[in-house]
């Protein structure tokens, strides 16, 4: 886990989540440098945390270039990142009355490809110096396909299947990995829902869960609890169990 003196970056910190997360880390003692696309937003987001730990580094995950601009940037003024939470992300309905190659490669652009793109960059500094730690967020959705989230599901079933390969790998030389998978978050995401969300959570709380998770040496930091266990035991049924029970969950068809 970061310390003073080794760096936070959080990807994707200009709202929800991942502001949600800098601030409770900046008042934890951590410094804390937080990415997004909107400048703007994340000197908001900086100007909240009444401790000066924050510092703002805009960049495009979906842009190498971008990516290996910031990582410079930061590590020129904060030090060698030691923990990075790659929490870059966006959700849109995939419904099959409504489905678009565009929608789904825009989704897995930022979920996927973004999140490869932080970790090309940075990866490779972590393994030589034989030091740091990689967060990856995924979501309860990515352990089974739910009805109109075909893109959204899949980008995070892809994004917990990358942190597993990984982690394979980089047990032993230095650099942990962990995958984040929250349920339902109150989020600028989550609001544009138009169904009932269980145990919707608010970012403050899932950012509580996020830090204490980190500092741990679990894997899987997923919650809440008793959704976590619901989900998987949806994940365990046969095909010819599930699709009914599903169906009928979500009132599709």
């Amino acid at each position: 886990m970061t310390t003073p003196r080794s760096p936070l970056w959080i990807v994707g910190a200009s709202q929800g989540i991942g502001e949600a997360l800098a601030l409770h880390a900046a008042r934890a003692g951590a410094q804390v440098a937080i990415s997004a696309r909107s400048e703007d937003k994340l000197k908001a987001v900086a100007e909240k945390d009444k401790h000066g730990r924050i510092q703002v580094f805009p960049c495009d995950v979906t842009d190498a270039s971008s990516v290996a601009e910031a990582v410079a940037a930061i590590e020129k003024a904060m030090g060698p990142i030691g923990t990075a939470v790659l929490n870059a992300g966006t959700h849109k309905e995939t419904p099959v009355d409504d489905f678009h190659a565009a929608d789904v490669e825009r989704i897995f652009g930022l979920n996927v490809f973004g999140t490869a793109t932080v970790l090309e960059v940075l990866m490779p500094k972590m393994v030589a110096r034989k030091r740091g730690h990689l967060a990856l967020v995924s979501s309860v959705a990515g352990y089974r396909g739910l009805p109109k989230a075909a893109a959204y599901c899949g980008s995070k079933a892809a994004v917990i299947a990358m942190a597993e390969s990984l982690k394979a790998e980089l047990d032993g030389r230095g650099v942990k990995m962990q995958v984040i998978c929250p349920g339902f978050v109150r989020t600028p995401l989550t609001d544009q829902n138009d169904f009932e969300m269980p145990y919707l959570m608010e970012p403050e709380d899932a950012a509580e869960r996020i830090w204490d998770g980190l500092k741990s040496d679990r894997f899987e930091i997923a919650f809440p609890t008793r959704f976590v266990m619901q989900l998987k035991t949806l994940r365990a049924l046969p095909p010819g169990v599930y699709f009914p029970l599903i169906r009928k969950a979500t009132g599709v068809g």
